[in-house]
């Protein structure tokens, strides 16, 4: 996410290390390139020329602080001022209001809205403990509803079944009524898109809003159409009482120009962001977070939060007891983790919030997101419960069966067996404190160092 931008920006930003002082030469010469970062990043001109210009005052009337280095100072200064572009603080969904409150989607087609819909559904029920029901007027796209309420029934949330034939304000209407009877706390209302803004369009969706009373108006934006999604969520703010934005396909927008841009333009606040197809890929929007991982700098509160919510606690605290007892991390101790890294997004998920992965060259990010955990997994699965407890005992013979039972070749069950003697290595230096911490400084460690994480 952002890679291309965090890439440059990050560049452009240490052509001032070493610098004894900020001057109006230096100044200008990073902030040229810093602007030809932000308007390859595809960020509109009318965000990138008034925020340049308020870094460059900053930065000549700054004032010199003792123990922190002109260079770390800007970066600093560019920092706030990111977070002030994209938005400041991070702010939830306003529900307080006679329940059910409304949430309405809207949006172009093919932007994500009806798995948006369901993930925020999840996300409500999950982090708010809120009972949801979910709702199509889509009338339009073929299978629109029954995508709805399969993911509906995949997440145990309710979802409105409306009859045959009848029209998006009846459905809107009978929705209502149902949620009300089923005492549901939210009901989010996913809208008809269409390819490109129209007035047929836009008057359907004013006419919902003005029935329903929505509590939330949520503008849904695929990311990866840079400024052109701020220009459009503008369009519909001018319809509609938006509350904010919903970036989704974020994990495919290496330029980051509809983050940047979007907040800026329509004066509505992003308040969540999709970074995958997974229904759990869904995440509020914190700026401060955003604009940490644009420079290099990680997101390790959102990492551990992730971890918070995903990890198995039982069977971390089982292993930290094992080890704090001294007795070994086995094999079976080694596919926990691996599966427990895959509810976490796996590597790909967690190199993008580790500070320093800006650093380190793309050969070695796409060594380390190329290694196959679903292969680790067979070949694990292949042995016998001894010889995952004594990984030692796995000699030729026996590797030679297990790759034979596992579909694979020898030379990936010694690849596993080396990553393993890696892992075990570190988690011998775990004690039963800062186990996620160690972990994480584990992994940038390796990574600096130009290899893949040896997990």
């Amino acid at each position: 996410m952002f890679e291309s931008l965090s890439s440059r920006l990050t560049s452009a930003l240490s052509g001032l290390s070493g610098k004894a002082t900020l001057s109006e030469t230096n100044i200008s010469a990073t902030l040229r390139e810093v602007r030809l970062a932000l308007l390859e990043a595809d960020v509109a001109l009318e965000v990138v020329t008034p925020f340049l210009d308020r870094v460059r005052n900053r930065a000549l009337g700054m004032p010199v602080t003792p123990g922190l280095a002109p260079s770390q100072a800007f970066v600093r200064i560019v920092h706030d001022e990111l977070v002030d572009v994209i938005g400041g603080q991070s702010q939830g969904l306003a529900l307080a209001t006679q329940p059910p409150a409304v949430v309405l989607m809207a949006g172009l087609q093919g932007v994500g809205k009806t798995t948006t819909a369901a993930k925020l559904g999840r996300w409500l029920k999950q982090h708010e403990q809120k009972k949801v029901m979910l709702v199509s007027t889509d009338v339009y796209r073929p299978a629109a509803m029954e995508q709805l309420s399969r993911l509906a029934e995949s997440l145990e949330i309710e979802c409105y079944e409306s009859q045959s034939g009848a029209s998006p304000a009846e459905i809107a209407r009978g929705a209502l009524q149902s949620a009300k009877r089923a005492f549901a706390d939210v009901l989010i209302v996913d809208t008809a898109g269409r390819l490109a803004v129209d007035a047929e369009m836009m008057a359907e969706i004013s006419d919902l809003s003005q029935q329903l009373v929505p509590a939330e108006t949520l503008f849904v934006v695929d990311a990866m159409t840079g400024q052109d999604a701020a220009q459009v969520a503008k369009q519909f703010s001018e319809t509609l009482n938006l509350t904010g934005v919903v970036l989704t396909k974020a994990d495919g927008d290496a330029r980051g120009g509809a983050a940047l841009s979007v907040r800026q333009i329509t004066g509505k606040p992003i308040k969540f962001i999709g970074s995958g197809e997974g229904v759990e890929a869904l995440e509020l929007f914190h700026p401060d977070r955003i604009v940490s991982r644009i420079l290099g700098m990680g997101d390790v509160m959102s990492l551990i939060e992730e971890a918070e919510q995903k990890i198995d606690k039982k069977k971390a605290e089982k292993l930290a007891k094992k080890i704090t007892k001294g007795k070994g991390f086995d094999l079976e101790d080694f596919k926990d983790q691996i599966q427990q890294m895959n509810q976490m997004g796996g590597l790909t998920g967690m190199l993008d919030k580790l500070p320093g992965m800006s650093a380190i060259s793309q050969a070695a990010k796409d060594r380390a997101t190329q290694t196959n955990f679903g292969q680790f997994e067979a070949i694990i699965n292949s042995m016998t419960p001894k010889e995952r407890q004594y990984p030692d005992l796995i000699s030729g013979s026996r590797k030679k069966r297990v790759a034979a039972g596992s579909g694979t070749q020898i030379q990936d069950v010694n690849r596993l067996l080396k990553q393993f003697k890696q892992m075990q290595k570190m988690m011998k230096k775990m004690g039963r404190k800062g186990a996620m911490t160690n972990m994480m400084r584990g992994l940038g460690g390796m990574m600096q160092q130009g290899g893949p994480p040896r997990f």
